[in-house]
């Protein structure tokens, strides 16, 4: 997937921010955040993690935790663009 179609969508760039200004949260934390249904914030956080952006860890079967992958190049990049967005 290429840069315009990760960043393109406006629920992503949300989900991007939120998880950026806090701890790791969970589907349902984030889809309230976002304002989006269960179902899509999970189809945007598996998009972002296949892309190496963000990564989640399991609690039990069904709490899933996402994070930015502070391992990952992009999503550093990413995280420096949003800063530098919200600085100007």
């Amino acid at each position: 997937m290429n840069v315009e179609d990760v960043l393109c969508s406006k629920t992503r760039l949300k989900i991007l921010k939120v998880l950026l200004s806090s701890k790791p949260l969970n589907v349902t934390q984030i889809a309230k955040q976002v304002g989006v249904n269960y179902a899509k914030a999970l189809e945007h956080l598996k998009i972002l993690e296949n892309e190496g952006i963000l990564t989640h860890t399991m609690f039990g079967k069904r709490i899933h935790l996402y994070k930015f992958n502070e391992l990952s190049f992009k999503a550093k990049a990413i995280r420096n663009l949003i800063e530098a967005f919200a600085t100007s």
